[in-house]
């Protein structure tokens, strides 16, 4: 059975997308050549300890990330991964992205398993706030210094959230695995996991992953281009 009837007939549907989906909206990568861990060191921006040393500089590198991902808009792989949404009678996105790009886009039913650079939250008691577009690094009620309600390296995803991803990986007949890398765990877990449960997962990447060995389909090229040839069996079940 091809793509084409799993799509037809399957009611359950997960996509996990990974950086190379925003990638073509111009956010930069961070493990590409023009990735921005080529500029930064992570252990200098991205953890706990580095937010206690410098809260300053890690809040101006993440106003200065927001000003990019500001710029930037949904692209053609984000529709139609919201159209997907549409199509599939049980459809979760999972993804590792946290711009917000693909809520722009539309899609309502996600998973942010990194969490939202738009979000913040208190680092003492944790409280949590909405967008704040300021250069100087605010304070919570509590006294606390605000920082993004992002994971860092060396913190644990949100419980919830990933029991829900593994749950709907699971129950998947299937999956799309969009623009990730497949080394960064969990979520690299996340394909084998429907895997092992029948689904069908098709990968589509500008070159081959871990995921690769376990792909039914390998789409290899840009996500927006591979996903527009698709838009028509989403939207009419046709291809």
């Amino acid at each position: 059975m091809g793509i084409k009837e799993i799509i037809r007939k399957g009611k359950r549907c997960v996509v996990l997308t990974g950086s190379g989906v925003s990638a073509e909206s111009g956010i930069p990568t961070f493990r590409g050549d023009k990735g921005l861990w080529k500029q930064y060191r992570p252990e200098e921006l991205a953890t706990p300890d580095a937010f206690m040393r410098n809260p300053q500089l890690v809040w101006g590198w993440y106003n200065w990330r927001r000003g990019i991902i500001a710029k930037a808009k949904p692209n053609a792989a984000h529709y139609v991964i919201s159209d997907m949404e549409k199509f599939f009678a049980d459809f979760m996105l999972i993804t590792q992205n946290i711009d917000g790009l693909h809520r722009k886009a539309g899609n309502k039913d996600i998973l942010e398993l990194h969490g939202n650079i738009w979000e913040n939250k208190c680092f003492n008691c944790g409280k949590r706030y909405g967008e704040i577009m300021s250069e100087k690094l605010q304070k919570c009620e509590c006294g606390g210094y605000l920082r993004p309600d992002v994971v860092w390296f060396g913190e644990s995803l949100d419980r919830e959230v990933l029991e829900m991803a593994f749950l709907k990986a699971r129950e998947a007949e299937l999956c799309f695995v969009i623009g990730t890398s497949g080394v960064v765990q969990p979520a690299a877990s996340l394909p084998y996991v429907s895997k092992e449960s029948g689904a069908y997962i098709v990968e589509i990447n500008l070159e081959r992953t871990p995921i690769s060995s376990i792909a039914d389909e390998f789409i290899s090229g840009k996500a927006g281009e591979a996903l527009v040839k698709m838009r028509e069996l989403f939207l009419h079940g046709s291809g």
